[in-house]
């Protein structure tokens, strides 16, 4: 990613989250690395979609992270 699309990301961040919700991306960011830069990626895509037109709060964004890391659990099962 170049500078150019790292400063956009980041400004559209800026913009689509609360305070509180930044500062949440922000932890992740410190344990999840490649997770958190998926989920910015994500939400930076539904923002230039439009499918985002309010701010995410923290509420809202513990519930992407709850949605996206059920989806990344699985069972195995013994036979």
């Amino acid at each position: 990613m170049s500078d150019d699309e790292a400063a956009i990301k980041k400004n559209i961040l800026s913009r689509m989250l609360s305070k509180e919700a930044h500062e949440r991306l922000s932890r992740v960011r410190s344990v999840k690395p490649e997770f958190a830069a998926q989920l910015e990626s994500y939400m930076v895509s539904l923002f230039q979609s439009g499918q985002i037109k309010t701010e995410i709060t923290d509420d809202q964004l513990k519930q992407i992270l709850d949605k996206v890391s059920q989806k990344k659990q699985f069972n195995i099962r013994r036979a």
